[in-house]
């Protein structure tokens, strides 16, 4: 009796699936990993404030780190967004084998099912892109209203979290354009 040595499609379409379901709960994690480091430089923030007389602590470099915390934000975006992607064409690839998307419905090799599962997913992105301006602009915000001589000694500090909180923004923004289309 011959033995089969190959994995059966439908075994690698359920493995797919299931790795894209690491990858959206991943990029749920990412958001929560943003909020998360974004309260946490805010609660520093207000918690080091400085006492009369004392205006020593070097506040400037926490304040970097909305900036780092926006910047890592796309990338584990980007990241899960390929991921999901490449994913979605291997099972649109499965989809297809024998004609099958011909005779059953098939949600990656149908375009009518690919685009309306994009424009969904593009709230993910919105939401991050809305936490990336808020949350910046709080600890911003924060940051000129109880440090304001430190930040008026370092301006530059301002221009770069807008910047980077700018290019955060439109990162997430475009990130769609990577997102998995039918052919």
């Amino acid at each position: 009796m011959a033995v089969k040595s190959h994995v059966d499609a439908n075994y690698r379409f359920i493995a797919a699936y299931q790795e894209i379901n690491v990858r959206i709960a991943q990029r749920q994690q990412a958001l929560t990993l943003y909020v998360m480091l974004t309260v946490s430089l805010l609660a520093a923030i207000v918690a080091l404030k400085p006492s009369a007389g004392s205006n020593t602590l070097p506040i400037e470099w926490l304040v970097l780190g909305f900036s780092v915390a926006s910047i890592c934000l796309v990338f584990l975006n980007v990241m899960a967004e390929r991921a999901i992607a490449n994913l979605r064409r291997f099972l649109y690839e499965l989809e297809k084998l024998d004609s099958a998307n011909e005779s059953l419905p098939s949600y990656h090799a149908d375009p009518e099912w690919t685009l309306v599962a994009n424009k969904a997913r593009r709230f993910h992105l919105f939401a991050a892109a809305v936490l990336v301006a808020g949350g910046n602009a709080i600890g911003m915000g924060a940051t000129i209203a109880i440090y304001p001589e430190r930040i008026a000694a370092y301006p530059v500090i301002i221009w770069v979290n807008l910047s980077v909180a700018l290019i955060s923004i439109i990162a997430l923004l475009i990130i769609p354009r990577w997102s998995f289309r039918t052919t």
